[in-house]
């Protein structure tokens, strides 16, 4: 798909979900610009990388990159005002529930001070739509599943999740005073190619590649709802071309999830079956911060833009320990 008129905005682009929402992008002919601070909170060079291989699949040359802060207010907005941006898509933040618990300012002054001067950008240059990741921490230790749009959100377990409770409550104010158009993502537990290393996936295979032992929380009794990196990224692909046909709602909430939670230690095995090598384990309690369980009720997403992928784990972990493979040689 070409469009002359669209100009779309991804921060965070060279992380994790970021570079596959971007691929797919200007993979269908969209001019995008990425930005990104390539921060260290994990390896500089895997964000690098990442970067380096979308300029590989740029081939329409659609695509450039800056390496700009969100909080970094005066650059963000010159460029907003440089650019004219259509759509925004939002994805950069301080990720990582245990992280936060040790680090609380760096959550705040990214996923708050950062999401609001992207905020008051958008809405300064009369921005068409902004699109915004959350999480599906929001939902904190429910009992209730699957996961629905519509549940309370009042009791985050973690500062992570009450920054991304944040950002929702945040968007609605502004959809409301300025008429602006903002939608939530709800990501459940994604893993895939190009992963993030403080990761399950990751540190999972780190140990196995390294015959270390792994953490296994709450002895393994713990269900995630793996949801595959190129199911988000096609969802949301799907997603702006129906609201580029339609007059969306000014405020939403979707989540994005694989609708079929898994047991820790079934990943665990599935990870053993595939390269054919028992992990060592250390069993643990539950950590601080975590939840029980993450299940997506994926219905109202569907409902609007028509059947989403819901990848089996086998086949996700395959792709992803193909890739692992191929990177760490």
């Amino acid at each position: 798909m070409k469009s002359k008129e669209n100009k779309i905005l991804i921060t965070g682009a060279a992380g994790f979900i970021g570079y596959h929402i971007t691929k797919i992008f200007i993979d269908n002919g969209l001019k995008v610009v990425g930005i990104d601070n390539l921060n260290s909170y994990y390896s500089v060079q895997l964000k690098k990388d990442r970067t380096k291989q979308l300029f590989k699949n740029n081939k329409s040359l659609s695509y450039s990159f800056k390496e700009i802060d969100i909080r970094d207010k005066k650059n963000l907005f010159e460029l907003f005002e440089n650019e004219k941006f259509s759509h925004i898509i939002h994805l950069a933040a301080q990720a990582g529930v245990r992280h936060s618990i040790s680090n609380p300012e760096a959550y705040i002054s990214s996923n708050i001070e950062g999401f609001l001067n992207i905020l008051e950008a958008s809405r300064l240059n009369h921005v068409n739509h902004l699109y915004y990741a959350s999480s599906s921490s929001v939902y904190g230790n429910q009992k209730k599943v699957p996961y629905n749009e519509k549940d309370k959100t009042d009791n985050p377990v973690s500062l992570y999740a009450a920054t991304k409770k944040a950002n929702e409550l945040i968007a609605h104010s502004y959809s409301c005073l300025y008429n602006m158009r903002t939608t939530g993502l709800r990501f459940f537990t994604v893993y895939g190619p190009w992963g993030r290393p403080d990761m399950a996936p990751m540190l999972f295979m780190n140990a196995l590649l390294n015959n270390k032992s792994i953490k296994v929380f709450n002895n393994g009794d713990l269900k995630r709802d793996f949801t595959y990196v190129d199911d988000i990224a096609t969802s949301l692909f799907k997603l702006f071309i129906k609201d580029n046909l339609n007059s969306p709602k000014n405020f939403r909430i979707f989540n994005i999830g694989n609708s079929k939670p898994i047991l820790l230690k079934e990943f665990i095995k599935t990870i053993e079956l595939i390269k054919n090598k028992k992990f060592k384990m250390k069993m643990l309690s539950m950590q601080q911060g975590d939840v029980y369980q993450t299940y997506a009720d994926t219905e109202e997403l569907e409902n609007y833009i028509g059947n989403i992928i819901h990848t089996p784990l086998d086949v996700g972990l395959e792709k992803f320990i193909k890739w692992y493979d191929k990177y760490f040689k």
